[in-house]
């Protein structure tokens, strides 16, 4: 029988609760369908221990889908989200327009300084941070050690895209199921036009010249989609015109794909014996170049936290994002999952530590290929714009998308290369006239 103390201090537990529970905020938080992002969700726990006072609800997104609500959300200030994950194209972007929170006063664990220089710099605006880095990736190349063997091949630490050619229609075994190459064939500035734009600014092509006017419909742009189009068509995977990161991630996991060039972020779960089939059989190398440039596509990216100005839990927003991207959370995946699974690429302290670097056999080439991406000088020939995998300005976004259709077109056969390419020189041609950007 339960004594009056008992019942008494029971009576105060659910008190205390029940004001808990009053109190609480809920942090609304927009992300994205990603491995890295996933993994978070589960160790939240962690979080919800240490601040009872804040429940978190996810909205988890294919990114494309992401990028379009998140847009629509911070441009009406309508507050739907008070946690949003975006990339350091929207950052410098919304933080001209005071759509965001500056975040330079987040606590000791963010460690600020010891942020990439590359990764802060491209998360600022006029000096201040305004976003948190979650995780950060350059492009790489990764290969199938075994079938490059039984092929007699040897992938150089800087191979160029001819001997890309070379290979992948050398290992292609269709009959087994095993195609010679993966890559982004989907539609959308982020997808196919993130490899894309990489692709053909190590070509030596360029968006645009110094005065803004499109250069779609340039040698070299047809050179280098055309070469883009006929490697998937004819090594590729069927329905590669539908293959965006996760995509293409599943089918090297399954052993279906020779070679595989996208986001280095991708290294950690290839390399994954209790997701990948292959992870005993894997190599990496840098982003391949084109004749006698060592222009390595200058892809740099950061899947990061923002806080819109619109949200009214700022407060417990910023405890969240601090808790998410600082260095306590990255040894908490250490210990849950291993040092090969901690977030890549926007800390130093990780990359100068001898437990990551003993787990995770990519970590160097992932390392390089960051700090060699130059963003403000992306092409061969001057640019008036900053970025490599796309082009820091307003308009971009919606011609990313339109252009990233005709491509993804093309590879399906829908329509010509020189069709795809001519629409997309017209429809950005439009669009930057409609920005002003064109009399």
């Amino acid at each position: 029988m339960t004594s009056r103390r008992g019942w008494l201090a029971l009576g105060a537990a659910i008190a205390m609760w029940s004001a808990t529970q009053a109190s609480a905020v809920t942090l609304t938080i927009a992300t994205v369908n990603n491995g890295d992002m996933i993994r978070m969700q589960q160790l939240a726990d962690d979080f919800r221990r240490q601040h009872p006072d804040i429940e978190l609800q996810w909205v988890t997104l294919e990114e494309n889908l992401l990028r379009q609500r998140v847009t629509i959300d911070v441009a009406t200030q309508s507050g739907q989200y008070d946690v949003m994950t975006v990339g350091n194209y929207e950052v410098p972007i919304w933080a001209a327009q005071d759509w965001l929170v500056p975040l330079d006063d987040l606590g000791e664990d963010f460690a600020k300084d010891d942020l990439l220089p590359a990764i802060g710099e491209s998360l600022s605006y006029e000096g201040s941070l305004y976003a948190a880095p979650f995780y950060a990736e350059s492009a790489i190349t990764v290969y199938r050690t075994d079938l490059f063997e039984k092929a007699g091949l040897s992938m150089p630490d800087n191979p160029t895209w001819g001997f890309i050619r070379t290979a992948a229609e050398k290992i292609t075994d269709r009959e087994n199921g095993i195609y010679g190459i993966c890559l982004r064939g989907k539609a959308g500035w982020g997808e196919n036009m993130a490899l894309v734009s990489t692709l053909v600014h190590s070509w030596g092509a360029r968006w645009f010249d110094m005065k803004w006017q499109p250069q779609l419909d340039s040698g070299l742009w047809q050179d280098a989609v055309s070469f883009y189009v006929d490697l998937l068509r004819r090594y590729g995977p069927p329905g590669a015109s539908t293959n965006g990161f996760n995509e293409n991630l599943a089918l090297f996991q399954a052993g279906k794909c020779g070679i595989w060039i996208d986001a280095s972020v991708a290294a950690s779960f290839v390399s994954d014996p209790k997701q990948s089939t292959v992870a005993d059989r894997v190599g990496f190398a840098l982003f391949p170049t084109h004749g006698k440039l060592q222009n390595h596509g200058n892809w740099l990216w950061a899947w990061s936290f923002v806080i819109p100005a619109a949200s009214t839990h700022v407060a417990a927003a910023k405890t969240f994002v601090e808790w998410a991207t600082g260095k306590g959370y990255t040894r908490l995946v250490a210990a849950e999952s291993g040092w090969a699974a901690a977030p890549p690429g926007t800390r130093q302290s990780l990359y100068a530590s001898h437990e990551y670097q003993q787990a995770a056999p990519f970590a160097d080439i992932v390392l390089r290929s960051i700090e060699a991406a130059d963003t403000h000088d992306p092409a061969a020939q001057p640019v008036p714009y900053v970025g490599g995998n796309f082009v820091s300005i307003a308009p971009y976004q919606g011609i990313g998308t339109v252009v990233g259709q005709q491509l993804s077109a093309a590879v399906a056969g829908q329509i010509s290369t020189r069709e795809a390419l001519a629409n997309a020189q017209y429809i950005t041609e439009r669009e930057m006239t409609r920005a002003r950007y064109l009399d």
